[in-house]
C-alpha cells in the first residue's frame, strides 16, 4: 500500500472514532420518550412504558392510559366471607414519628401548616363534595378502594402484613385521601357501579383505577363496565403506578409469636389472632390452618 493511501485511511478511521466516542454519551443522555425513527410509539393508547427507574425492575412499575389500563383490568366475581375490618390493621405509626397514618395524611393534605402528633386543625379540601374543612374531626380518611371491596376483589389470599401495608398506603398519595366524613360514610365500601362522588368523578375514576393496579386486585363486571363509561368522558391521561408486593397464604407472614419460617404469629385461639388481624387460614394451603381447630369442617379457620 502506498504511503499517501496509508495515512488517508488511518485520518478515516480515527474520525470514525471520535464520532462514535462523541455521540455515544449523547444518546445514553437522550430524553426519556425520544425514540429512534421507526421505533414504537411509546406514548400511544394502550402501551405501556418503564421510566429509566424502574428499567431494574419492568414489572415494578407501569404507565398506562387510563382507558387501556380499564381494558386491562382482571374480571371476577367477588368472594366476601369472611371479611372483618380487624384483619386490615390500622391506623400504625410505620415511621415512628408519633403521626399514625391518619395523621400524616392530615398533613400531607392540608392547605396550612400543621403540627403535633395528633393532627386537630388545618385546612383540607374533599374533591369529592367541594367542602373544605379546618376541623380534623370534619375530616375521615378515606380509603379509596376500600378495606371490605380490597377483601372481596383478591385481599382474602394476601397475608397479615400485606393486608396491613394496604390499609395503611402512603407510597401512593391516590390510596387514601382526606374527605368530608359524612361524604366517606355514605359511600360506605361500595365500588364505582354502586357510587361515584358528586364532583370529580374522572379523577375518582383514575384513582381508583391506579389503586387496583397498584395492589393487582381485580373487579366485577358490573365495576369494570362503570369505569369504562365514566373514563369514555375523561382526559385518557397516562397512569404511572408502582407495584405494591403481594404476600399471599403464609409467605411472609408477621413478627413475633413462635410462628416460625415465615408463617404468622401462633396465638393460642383464633379469637386472639383475628383480633391481632390474622387469618383466615385455608387447609392445604396454609400452615397454620393445623394450629387452629376447624369446628364447622369448612376448610377454613379464623374467618
Amino acid at each position: 500500500m502506498q504511503p499517501s493511501m496509508l495515512k488517508l485511511l488511518t485520518r478515516r478511521l480515527v474520525t470514525a472514532a471520535a464520532a462514535t466516542l462523541v455521540a455515544a454519551p449523547l444518546l445514553a443522555s437522550a430524553p426519556t420518550g425520544m425514540t429512534a425513527p421507526g421505533a414504537a410509539d411509546a406514548t400511544s393508547e394502550g402501551a405501556v412504558v418503564t421510566s429509566p427507574i424502574a428499567t431494574a425492575s419492568a414489572a415494578a412499575q407501569v404507565q398506562v392510559r387510563l382507558r387501556a389500563a380499564i381494558r386491562n383490568l382482571p374480571v371476577a366475581a367477588e368472594t366476601p366471607a369472611g371479611y372483618a375490618r380487624s384483619k386490615f390493621r390500622h391506623w400504625i405509626d410505620a415511621d415512628g414519628d408519633c403521626q399514625d397514618t391518619r395523621d400524616e395524611v392530615l398533613k400531607a393534605e392540608s392547605r396550612v401548616a400543621v403540627s403535633g402528633c395528633d393532627i386537630r386543625r388545618g385546612k383540607w379540601f374533599s374533591y369529592y363534595d367541594r367542602r373544605t374543612w379546618t376541623l380534623a374531626t370534619d375530616v375521615d380518611i378515606d380509603h379509596v378502594v376500600a378495606l371490605k371491596e380490597a377483601w372481596d376483589s383478591g385481599a382474602k389470599r394476601w397475608n397479615a402484613d400485606t393486608r396491613k401495608r394496604f390499609a395503611n398506603d402512603l407510597g401512593d398519595k391516590r390510596s387514601l385521601v382526606a374527605v368530608t366524613d359524612n361524604v366517606n360514610q355514605s359511600k360506605s365500601d361500595r365500588d364505582p357501579a354502586e357510587w361515584l362522588p358528586r364532583y370529580s368523578k374522572c379523577r375518582y375514576v383514575a384513582e381508583w383505577t391506579a389503586v387496583k393496579i397498584r395492589w393487582s386486585l381485580k373487579v366485577n363486571r358490573a365495576e369494570k363496565a362503570k369505569l369504562a363509561k365514566v373514563a369514555s368522558g375523561c382526559r385518557n391521561v397516562v397512569l404511572t403506578v408502582r407495584k405494591a408486593a403481594i404476600r399471599t397464604g403464609t409467605s411472609g407472614g408477621g413478627t413475633g409469636g413462635g410462628g416460625g419460617g415465615g408463617t404468622d404469629p401462633r396465638y393460642g385461639t383464633c379469637t386472639e389472632a383475628k383480633s391481632h388481624g390474622y387469618g383466615p387460614y385455608y387447609q392445604g394451603q396454609d400452615e397454620e390452618y393445623y394450629w387452629y381447630d376447624d369446628r364447622d369442617n369448612d376448610g377454613v379457620v379464623c374467618e
